[in-house]
Order: structure tokens, then C-alpha cells, then sequence
């Protein structure tokens, strides 16, 4: 492989690329976007909400009203080098492809963001207000997110969200509701189970009909609530029956029917003897197709002859889960999400996958689609 193209934002995608930022060291990559941000004059905090370095950036230039939000995570999922064919921290092109853990998930939007906003405030003008949000932790459940105060943030404005989506402008994405299985046993001597009670076993068989059940409640535009049994964990050694078992399942959730619902019908399914307790409990986001920020971002990806139609709800969640709620409005006593968007030049199935890359050209691509949102923004639109 090559170093590859050397524009500037692509350099930039390589630097945060070449820092690994799995559960640890985001400060690393928020200091340096922070760098280049107070070179045009943003103003920076960091919120550093846990040990090994994990500050989180808030950047902004204010101005007469609420501002535009743009945002995104810097931490990513693992990855081991054995099993990829190149570096997963090195940044490497091939041809049109960076490959590299977080190419897709999702530093390549933080670096088109950051180097919008950066030739954005270089040209002379009346700034409207923008808001730069890098997040730590999102990938366990949006733990950096809900650790911002809200009075660090400035309210009221839309959000632009840089996760993938092939620049494809994405209005909605299902919730998240984590939740904690437990069961109890009796132990008891290996060579004799008979006398114990195997809470592995009751757990595990709870596993496969969570796994195996085809009847999840469905919306007709986010689709079907899906279900993961994403850890089963038990025992102390093979010679003793547990008498502990805990699954951790990973439900996304539609319309229509909420959290307690679920927990009910998660519950019925396991039967009264296993308990359930919640991990994370995430809003989905779902913002009107009529709004003015929706037809801003289509009037900017029209501008650059993209399609500009709005796409299904991402089955993924994001930060929005949080921020739109720590943004929006209060009317008549009720809390509304801010107008939000999700929109990057990350590939969506390139996600925690092996070998993960990104398209070079669709990070050129997010940088103009940013500076015609910023641009339209600060010109007074909506």
C-alpha cells in the first residue's frame, strides 16, 4: 500500500488514524483537532470525564443566536492486527482507500468536520455561531455524551452528526436498550450436577430463545427491533456448577413501543426467575422531513450534485441519542430533540469490520457538503 493522496484533509484522517483510541487516549485526538481550531479563533474546553486521557472537546465560535452543532466520537471498537492484512493504525491508502481501524467509524467524519469548520471560519464573515462536539466512549454505550453538562453546551440550534453514511443524509436512527440478564444457581461438585441448580444453562437457554424469536415488534420506516446476545459469562472453573450466570443483550428500538414494553416482553420471554436490570437506555432519533434543517442539508448536497433524498432511519445509534436531547427546546413544559441529521463520508457496513477503510473521495466529497451547510448557516438559513 501507499502513503497515499496528501490533501489536507486526508493528511488529517491519516494523523487521527495513526493515534489508537480504543477505550483510551481520545484526549490525544481532541487536542489536536483542538489545535487546529483555536488557529481560526474557536474558543475550546475540554471535559475530561474519566482516567487514561479521555477529554472531550466542545469548540465554538458564538454568535447573535443559538449556534449549528456539528459532532462526533473519536473513540473506537478494537482491533487485532493478526487478522488484518495491514496495519490497523497505520493510515495506509490503496488507490481511492484508506484502510485503518475508525477510516470509516467514524474519524474520517471528524476530519472532514474539523477542516470544514476550519476553512469555514478563515473566510471573512458574520458567524452565525457553530458548535464543535468530539465525544469519548460513544462506542460503549454513549458514555462520554451523558457526562457533558449541559451547561458547557449552547442550546436551541440544529445538530449535523458525522457518522457514516456515505454522505447520504440520514434524519433518524434507531434507540438502544442494553440490558443485564442475571440468573442464580445452586453449586454444587462437577461430577455431580444433578445436585446443583446450572445457572449457565438457564441462562443459556434463555439466550436461544431471545436468539431465535422471529416476532419482534416492527415500525414501517425504522423496521423490526432486533436483538444480540452480545456476552454470556458464568462459573468459576468446570469441576463446580455455577450458581451465577449474566447475559448482556442489545436491543435497538423502533416507534411505537417503548422501554418498559420491551423489558416486559424480554422478560416474559426469559421467564420470572431471571432478572433484568438496564445498562444503557438510548432514545431513538427521528426528525421531521419537513424541517428547515433537513432542507438546508439537501439544498448543500444539491449544491455539490449529490442525491439529496432523505434515506431510511440508520439502524445504528449515535451521540444524537444524547446531544439532541441536551440541545433542543422546551415547549409548553415538553422537551423536543433538536432538529438533527446524520450525515458522514464513512461506508455504514464498514463498521467494526476487519480490514475497515474508507473512500478518500467521499472525504473530499463531506468537506464541501459541510462548508455549503456552514456557509447556508451563517448566510441565515433556515
Amino acid at each position: 500500500m501507499s502513503p497515499g493522496p496528501s490533501s489536507g484533509v486526508v493528511a488529517l484522517l491519516r494523523d487521527l488514524v495513526r493515534i489508537s483510541s480504543v477505550g483510551a487516549d481520545e484526549g490525544q485526538v481532541t487536542r489536536h483537532c483542538a489545535l487546529m481550531l483555536t488557529a481560526v479563533n474557536a474558543k475550546t474546553e475540554f471535559v475530561n470525564w474519566a482516567p487514561a486521557n479521555r477529554e472531550q472537546l466542545i469548540a465554538r465560535v458564538d454568535g447573535p443566536g443559538p449556534p449549528l452543532t456539528l459532532a462526533g466520537h473519536v473513540d473506537t471498537v478494537p482491533a487485532d492486527p493478526a487478522m488484518w492484512s495491514a496495519d490497523p493504525w497505520a493510515g495506509e491508502c490503496d488507490g481511492n482507500r484508506m484502510v485503518g481501524r475508525g477510516t470509516s467509524d467514524m474519524k474520517s467524519g471528524i476530519a472532514a468536520m474539523v477542516a470544514a469548520v476550519v476553512g469555514h471560519l478563515r473566510k471573512a464573515h458574520d458567524c452565525r455561531g457553530i458548535q464543535v462536539i468530539l465525544t469519548a466512549a460513544e462506542e460503549t454505550g454513549c458514555q462520554g455524551a451523558v457526562r457533558i453538562p449541559a451547561s458547557a453546551l449552547r442550546p436551541g440550534g440544529p445538530l449535523l452528526v458525522a457518522e457514516p453514511t456515505a454522505n447520504a443524509l440520514v434524519p433518524a436512527h434507531k434507540g438502544a436498550l442494553w440490558l443485564r440478564l442475571a440468573a442464580k444457581g445452586l453449586a454444587a461438585h462437577g461430577s455431580a450436577p444433578q445436585l446443583g441448580d446450572n445457572a449457565v444453562v438457564r441462562l443459556a437457554r434463555a439466550a436461544t430463545a431471545l436468539h431465535d424469536a422471529a416476532s419482534w415488534p416492527c415500525d414501517e420506516r425504522f423496521g423490526s427491533v432486533t436483538v444480540n446476545v452480545g456476552q454470556l459469562r458464568g462459573g468459576i472453573q468446570p469441576n463446580v456448577v455455577p450458581d451465577f450466570a449474566e447475559l448482556l443483550l442489545d436491543v435497538r428500538t423502533v416507534p411505537g413501543i417503548d422501554a418498559v414494553q420491551l423489558r416486559d416482553l424480554v422478560q416474559e420471554m426469559v421467564g420470572a426467575e431471571i432478572s433484568l436490570s438496564d445498562v444503557i437506555d438510548l432514545p431513538l432519533v427521528d426528525t421531521d422531513l419537513d424541517d428547515p434543517f433537513v432542507a438546508l442539508v439537501r439544498e448543500a448536497l444539491s449544491a455539490n450534485a449529490l442525491p439529496d433524498a432523505p434515506a431510511t432511519p440508520a439502524r445504528y445509534f449515535t451521540d444524537a441519542s444524547v446531544l439532541a436531547g441536551l440541545l433542543g427546546n422546551t415547549v409548553a413544559g415538553v422537551a423536543a430533540q433538536a432538529p438533527t441529521v446524520i450525515l458522514g463520508p464513512g461506508e455504514p457496513d464498514q463498521c467494526h469490520v476487519v480490514d475497515e477503510w474508507c473512500r478518500l473521495d467521499r472525504v473530499e466529497e463531506a468537506v464541501e457538503i459541510y462548508s455549503s451547510i456552514l456557509s447556508a448557516w451563517c448566510s441565515g438559513k433556515p
